[in-house]
C-alpha cells in the first residue's frame, strides 16, 4: 500500500475517533460532531475528578506492521482547587499486530497535593518478533539479517521531590524481565543467556523549568541519575551501574511554534548483558524511524532539534533532524558511526495540551512510523 494512503487514513480515522469520543449523546449530528472537534481540547479537570478519552484505531509500526491499537487517556488534579499546578495524567494503551506483536503499557505522571513531588511510572508488557543483528554495533553493522522473539515485561518508577521550585531530588525502581526464545542465530548473543532479571535503584537530581510536562511551549530540563543493579537482586553475577543524562531546552519563536532540543546519553560501562544495552529505535522518542534492535550496545549518546508549529484549531506538524548512536566504550566512539536521523510529523491534539502524534522517521537506510501519544520529548 501506498505510504501516503497510510498516513491520510490513519490522520482522517483519528480525527474521526477524537471527536465521537467527546461528543456528548445529546449532541451528536454534523454539526455538533464539528463543534467537538474544534472545542473538545478545553481543560476539564477543574469539574471532573478524571477527565478521560478512549480511541481505537488502526496503527502500524516498523517492527510489527499493521494491526489495531487501543488507548484510554485522562487527565486529573488531586487538588481542584489549585490552578497553578499541572494536572497529572494516566494512560493504558495496548495494541495488536500481524507480525506477532502484541503489547500494553500503562505510564503517567502523578502530581501530590502541595505541589511539592511526583511519581513518574511506566509498566510495560511485550511480545515481539524482531529481526536480529546482534548485541553490539560492530555486529550489528557486519551480521546479516536473523530473528527471534523478545518478550519483556518492565517496570520504571521516578518519585520526584522538589528542593526549591525548580530543583528536585528523586529516587528510581526498575524492574525488567528479558526473555529471548526461538532464536535463529544464537551465536549473535554471544555466548549470553537468553534471559535475565534485573532490580535497579537509584537516585537522581534535577533542574526543571518546563510549563507543561507532556507538551513543553518553554522551559529547561536537566537531569542527571544514577542507577544501581545489584547482583544480589538480579540474575547476572556483577554489579551494574549506569549514569543517564538528559538536557532538554524549550523555546517560543514566532507566532504557534516552539524550538525543541534533546541531548540524551546513557553510559553504562562495558559488556553488560544484552538485556540492559541501549538500542537504536528502542521506544518511540529518539532515532525515530530506526527498526528497534538496529544496533545495541553498552552506550548511548544522541541529539536532536525539532521545529513544533500550530496550523489550525487543534491540528499541527513538527520537523526534526538529530543525530547519534551506539557504542561499547568511551574509547570507541567514533564519529563515523554517528547514525542521522530526521523527519516530519503530524500532531492531533486529543486532550488539552496532549498530542496525539503521527511521526516519519529517516536514517541511514532506514524509515519508518512512529504513532504515539504526547510530544517525543
Amino acid at each position: 500500500m501506498n505510504k501516503k494512503y497510510i498516513i491520510i487514513a490513519c490522520y482522517l480515522t483519528f480525527n474521526v475517533l477524537i471527536a465521537y469520543s467527546q461528543t456528548k449523546p445529546e449532541t451528536k449530528g454534523v454539526k455538533k460532531w464539528w463543534n467537538s472537534l474544534v472545542h473538545g481540547n478545553i481543560d476539564r479537570t477543574f469539574e471532573k475528578k478524571i477527565d478521560m478519552s478512549y480511541i481505537v484505531a488502526p496503527c502500524y509500526t516498523y517492527e510489527g506492521s499493521f494491526g489495531i491499537g487501543g488507548a484510554a487517556t485522562g487527565l486529573y488534579r488531586l487538588d481542584r482547587t489549585d490552578s497553578i499546578m499541572q494536572p497529572s495524567d494516566i494512560s493504558l494503551s495496548g495494541s495488536a499486530q500481524v507480525k506477532g506483536f502484541y503489547g500494553i503499557t500503562v505510564k503517567g505522571n502523578n502530581n501530590f497535593k502541595g505541589n511539592k513531588s511526583r511519581l513518574s511510572y511506566i509498566l510495560q508488557f511485550q511480545n515481539k518478533n524482531l529481526d536480529f543483528w546482534g548485541v553490539s554495533y560492530d555486529a550489528c553493522n557486519q551480521n546479516p539479517i536473523s530473528s527471534y522473539k523478545r518478550q519483556m515485561i518492565k517496570w520504571q518508577s521516578d518519585y520526584i521531590y522538589k528542593l526549591t521550585p525548580n530543583i528536585h531530588l528523586g529516587a528510581a525502581l526498575n524492574l525488567n524481565y528479558t526473555k529471548a526464545s526461538d532464536i535463529v542465530n544464537p551465536i549473535y548473543l554471544e555466548g549470553q543467556k537468553a534471559s535475565y532479571f534485573f532490580t535497579g535503584i537509584g537516585l537522581s537530581v534535577s533542574y526543571d523549568t518546563r510549563d507543561f510536562i507532556l507538551n513543553p511551549k518553554q522551559g529547561i530540563y536537566f537531569m542527571l541519575k544514577e542507577t544501581y543493579y545489584p547482583r544480589f537482586m538480579s540474575t547476572y553475577d556483577k554489579d551494574i551501574f549506569g549514569t543517564t543524562v538528559v538536557f532538554d531546552a524549550y523555546q517560543k519563536a514566532w507566532k504557534g511554534s516552539v524550538f525543541a532540543f534533546d541531548l540524551y546519553g546513557q553510559f553504562n560501562g562495558k559488556n553488560i548483558p544484552w538485556t540492559l544495552r541501549e538500542e537504536v529505535g528502542s521506544g518511540t522518542s529518539r532515532m525515530r524511524g530506526y527498526y528497534e534492535g538496529r544496533y545495541m550496545d553498552s552506550n548511548q549518546i544522541f541529539a536532536q532539534m525539532e521545529l513544533r508549529q500550530h496550523i489550525y484549531s487543534r491540528i499541527g506538524c513538527v520537523a526534526w533532524v538529530g543525530g547519534g548512536t551506539v557504542f561499547p566504550s568511551f574509547d570507541k566512539l567514533w564519529m563515523q558511526n554517528i547514525l542521522p536521523n530526521y523527519g516530519l510529523g503530524l500532531r492531533v491534539e486529543f486532550k488539552h495540551n496532549v498530542n496525539i502524534r503521527i511521526d516519519y522517521g529517516f536514517g541511514k537506510e532506514t524509515a519508518g512510523f512512529v504513532f504515539q501519544f504526547a510530544e517525543a520529548f
